[in-house]
């Protein structure tokens, strides 16, 4: 079978959307701008403070780096309030531009993805360099920015979620233990100790997309309220977020604050799931033939065939699993589904397997092992071929639906209590649905979609938005912000920001 690859082609390769890493974009001097009369409305911008997760950090490229902080949406949010009166906004800034970072000199997180075309084609790779950023090392604060990545919605109000102690057991969470006030200190609390004025909230995202990444390897967690016995990929309990989410307000908005929020995006029309198809697999005509035959998988296909003349399933089952390859491009890979009727029972060869159709979301770290050999030794071990692509790799419907269930859930908690607490809101579902189906035009005439690297809205981990995209949600954050407060306020230019690093 001939290599397969799975990277993107880059016909066409949108280089406005891009900077070089080490040299930044030729500019051109601007129109004087025409005065405006800027007014915060009712709204006190003296003390923003933006509480969330990796999207409030600015966090992008799969990392955490000085220039996306500087990108952040809150950062751009602050530089807009400065105009009316806001003061100033300090963030728990990285030690450098890698991203890495180590606890004790051992290194516990990976440098930022930059798109390298070293090997002659466009591809995602780690900049190289050691990370300067000590974990150990906590920053003095108070921070603005207390987005801390990985942040579930109950963690914001854990105590020892900043420990360094518990950074090496998986206890705390390396990103707030470099700026807790103190080892048993909250992100809630050290917010709302500085008395914020003003304030953002995004978060919930973690709370499904741990899940969802994981091809569905988590459990749901729908009607058990104690996160204590929640694992890394669970999804949280609709109730026990609104609980939370509750408190959070109550607790921001009690000296009289006022506050923008917004809900959480589609996770599944993300870059990170659309970018890999169902059906990547190209064969010949002698490999389709060999994996049809009874040495591949003709006798699986007739052990279900057998099952469904006798009774025991359905034709739409034995269609549903029935594995078929044809000679030429578009054949859909194999894929573990635990959500197909156990067959062992009758037969301990026919296993709950079946071919991708384009209902699957197959993950962005999938091209990784689609066509590589399961057994180096073996070369006819050939993953989502002859061996089955297991759970983690693929997001099966009905993981879909436990995340488009939560995701509602959350969605209406989020809407309902801004609304309660008289706050601004911002539908991101709304806005991110609209960049994955038509893309969104920007003022050069250029749009920002969902296309994997070239789209312009996502960095190159596919999950988080580039430095654009978090412009073009910043706007829409102050349009809310506006709206609620009659207030008058700068706008975000999205082409300011980079679309992509280069190198």
């Amino acid at each position: 079978m001939k290599k397969l690859f799975l990277l993107f082609a880059f016909f066409g390769f949108l280089l406005t959307s891009c900077s070089d890493d080490d040299t930044p974009p030729a500019t051109t001097t601007p129109p004087e701008p025409v005065p405006e009369n800027f007014s915060a409305g009712s709204a006190d911008f003296s003390n923003y403070v933006a509480l969330g997760n990796s999207l409030t950090a600015g966090f992008s490229d799969n990392a955490l780096f000085v220039d996306g902080q500087t990108a952040s949406y809150p950062n751009m949010l602050a530089t807009a309030f400065a105009e009316v009166g806001g003061g100033s906004f300090e963030i728990p800034f990285m030690a450098d531009n890698l991203g890495g970072a180590t606890l004790g000199g051992n290194q516990i997180l990976g440098n930022r993805l930059i798109l390298s075309f070293a090997s002659g084609s466009p591809a995602p790779v780690q900049v190289e360099g050691t990370g300067t950023t000590e974990i150990s090392n906590v920053l003095s604060g108070p921070f603005n920015n207390m987005g801390v990545p990985g942040a579930k919605s109950f963690h914001l109000v854990a105590p020892g979620y900043g420990n360094v102690q518990g950074v090496p057991v998986g206890a705390a969470n390396p990103y707030f233990a470099r700026f807790a006030s103190e080892p048993n200190a909250t992100i809630l609390g050290d917010a709302v100790a500085q008395e914020p004025t003003f304030f953002s909230l995004w978060i919930g995202n973690n709370d499904i997309l741990g899940y969802a990444t994981s091809g569905g390897l988590g459990v749901d967690q729908t009607g058990n309220p104690d996160a204590t016995t929640y694992g890394s990929n669970d999804i949280t309990d609709p109730g026990l977020f609104e609980m939370i989410y509750t408190n959070l307000l109550g607790a921001l908005t009690a000296n009289g604050a006022k506050g923008v929020v917004s809900n959480l995006p589609d996770v599944t029309s993300i870059p990170f799931f659309t970018t890999v198809p169902h059906n990547p697999i190209p064969l010949d005509e002698a490999t389709a033939g060999f994996l049809n035959s009874a040495s591949g998988y003709g006798a699986y296909n007739a052990g279900l065939t057998a099952l469904q003349q006798g009774g025991a399933i359905s034709a739409e089952e034995l269609a549903r699993r029935t594995i078929s390859f044809a000679p030429g491009e578009g054949n859909a890979v194999v894929i573990i589904d635990e959500d197909l009727t156990d067959l062992t029972s009758f037969n301990p060869a026919l296993i709950n397997i079946r071919q991708a159709t384009a209902e699957d979301l197959l993950v962005f770290t999938s091209q990784t092992i689609i066509g590589e050999l399961a057994d180096p030794n073996d070369p006819t071990s050939i993953n989502g071929v002859s061996v089955p692509l297991a759970d983690n790799w693929v997001l099966t419907p009905e993981e879909q639906t436990a995340v488009a269930t939560a995701l509602a859930s959350y969605n209406t908690t989020i809407e309902n209590l801004a609304n309660q607490f008289g706050l601004a809101f911002v539908d991101v579902n709304a806005i991110l649905n609209t960049v994955a189906s038509t893309g969104i035009t920007l003022s050069d005439g250029s749009s920002l979609t969902g296309v994997y690297a070239t789209g312009g809205s996502f960095s190159l981990d596919g999950i988080h938005p580039s430095p654009r995209g978090y412009g073009l949600l910043a706007g829409e954050f102050l349009k809310a912000i506006e709206t609620t407060y009659d207030a008058t306020l700068p706008d975000v230019e999205p082409l300011d920001f980079t679309g992509l690093y280069i190198k």
